[in-house]
């Protein structure tokens, strides 16, 4: 199978292809801030990126990451409110890397090390509006089925 992702920040979906056939489509979240690659600027990156690593392979359903590291913490109700100003990132992380020298990687406009993630987040989040801090979010149970879909390198178009 030769798989791709493609992220559409106007309809708010992440459909997976093989070729060019659909194989699932998922609502998602991205930037509250819109479209934008400027390191600082809380915006989903645009352009061909690649999932560079894979992260929190057989990690309970919202287990809470810190700096791409598992907690030991499960995201609860009582956990938010301990913890009020956390940008929530759970379950599963598929870490981005830009694939467009001067768009999107290297310098100023890097995905990679602005930490763009797909990433799973509390399930009280609402789907289909951009709302995230420039990364992808979604569905728990759908970061984990993505998760185990898809291989690392694939592809991910993010378009408007």
């Amino acid at each position: 199978m030769s798989f791709r992702i493609e992220v559409s920040i106007s309809k708010q979906t992440l459909t997976v292809y093989d070729q060019e056939t659909i194989i699932k489509q998922y609502s998602v979240s991205t930037a509250k801030n819109g479209p934008g690659e400027l390191m600082g600027s809380e915006c989903t990156p645009r352009g061909q990126h690649y999932v560079r690593a894979k992260i929190g392979e057989g990690c309970a359903n919202n287990s809470v990451f810190v700096g791409r590291r598992a907690t030991g913490e499960i995201f609860t109700s009582a956990l938010k409110t301990k913890h009020p100003n956390r940008d929530w990132i759970l379950t599963r992380i598929l870490w981005l890397c830009g694939k467009e020298p001067g768009k999107n990687r290297f310098g100023k406009f890097d995905t990679q090390r602005r930490y763009i993630y797909i990433h799973g987040c509390p399930d009280e989040d609402v789907m289909g509006i951009p709302s995230s801090h420039g990364c992808i979010k979604m569905r728990n149970q759908d970061v984990i089925e993505l998760f185990d879909l898809i291989p690392n390198q694939t592809i991910v178009n993010i378009i408007e």
